[in-house]
């Protein structure tokens, strides 16, 4: 089993009484909204990634790219 940490937030009574009432698992409700947050954040975080080195690369030339991997695979 993986280790789990223990979290405490403040949400209104009626929201908390209201789950209760349906049935709902908060705890599901929050694990499932926080990976899904993580996931989202960690896509914009690469996509960032990818349109600054985009824009570091506009002026490479697909030959001068490829010179430039074959040299790097040398080097190891």
């Amino acid at each position: 089993m993986s280790k789990t940490d223990v979290i405490s937030i403040r949400i209104d009574k009626n929201l908390k009484e209201k789950a209760k009432e349906l049935g709902i698992n908060i705890k599901d409700v929050v694990e499932k909204a926080l990976k899904e947050e993580i996931e989202k954040r960690r896509r914009e975080k690469i996509k960032k990634l990818a349109e600054k080195l985009s824009e570091l690369m506009k002026n490479v030339t697909p030959e001068e790219f490829t010179r430039l991997v074959k040299e790097t695979r040398y080097e190891r």
